[in-house]
């Protein structure tokens, strides 16, 4: 029942911190300083070199943890997939759609998120079984467009990521997102090793979430 929690936890916290590093290092307290904001939905992304160590690490770390949830982005194919999967990430998300990834991630009982932008790539992806799609790159639309889509595809559960930030994140809830990924403005301070700084952008970002579900 892993697959529950996963999107239980993602519906509850609506935020996912998309963590972008050099090393596995980096990533590992950039995760750590999201988790003691109370961001706990966390995305390490494929371009991370030897991410599933972080993955590991993390999964130990905050093994009794019910609301800490792991997993990997920039996935491209069913080899990485499967790779993540293994080293115990909880999720998938891609920043294209891909059938194959898909049904390996539906045969392991894994959620997959894959990238879409327009009307038909989100009715392929839901049809492959996709329980969340990415609209990606957020920034190329207005939180109107999933509005939209929900006119004619009201089913469809979307998480905008890329342009979403502190000022327009409401919006997009309003708009119907069921949750949103937030990458590089609130991971930019481990560039200057500045985590505490990012612990507060964490805690704002929730408080933005309660700001939205009012």
């Amino acid at each position: 029942m892993n697959k529950l929690r996963v999107l239980s936890n993602l519906q509850s916290q609506k935020v996912v911190a998309v963590i972008r590093t050099d090393t596995v290092d980096q990533a590992v307290k950039v995760a750590d300083a999201c988790i003691s904001g109370g961001m706990k939905a966390i995305e390490l992304t494929y371009s991370i070199p030897h991410v599933e160590e972080a993955v590991e690490i993390l999964n130990k770390k905050y093994v009794d943890d019910q609301e800490v949830t792991v997993g990997v982005g920039t996935v491209l194919d069913a080899y990485t997939a499967r790779q993540a999967i293994f080293a115990g990430a909880s999720f998938i998300v891609g920043p294209s759609f891909d059938a194959e990834t898909a049904k390996l991630c539906n045969l392991y009982q894994v959620p997959y998120m894959p990238g879409c932008l327009t009307v038909t790539e989100i009715k392929e992806a839901m049809e492959a079984g996709a329980d969340v799609v990415k609209i990606f790159p957020g920034s190329n639309v207005s939180p109107g467009f999933l509005k939209a889509v929900h006119a004619p595809i009201p089913q469809a559960n979307m998480m905008p990521t890329g342009g979403v930030s502190l000022d327009n994140m409401v919006e997009w809830f309003k708009n119907g997102a069921v949750a949103v990924g937030i990458g590089g403005n609130l991971v930019a301070p481990a560039k200057t090793g500045d985590y505490g700084k990012i612990t507060e952008l964490a805690k704002q970002y929730v408080e933005k979430v309660k700001e939205a579900s009012v």
